[in-house]
């Protein structure tokens, strides 16, 4: 039995088993958990300056692009 023939098929056939493994592991660690509250934290300060950035960068030269 060529095994290259079968690859596709072996595969598919360890995508399942990981899928169905995952999404029982998944289910178990569930059972019995309420999701925690999310907290948020946000800090605003009126008036405060907005951040700019400024990038600048020389161009290169064609002999510089060619050496690249």
């Amino acid at each position: 039995m060529n095994i290259t023939k079968h690859m596709e098929s072996i595969f598919l056939a360890t995508l399942v088993i990981v899928g169905a493994t995952g999404m029982a592991s998944a289910a178990a660690s569930r059972i019995g958990h309420e999701a925690p509250e999310p907290k948020v934290y946000g800090v605003a300060v009126e008036g405060a300056p907005m951040a700019v950035v400024k990038v600048t960068a020389k161009r290169l030269s064609a002999a510089e692009k060619a050496a690249l």
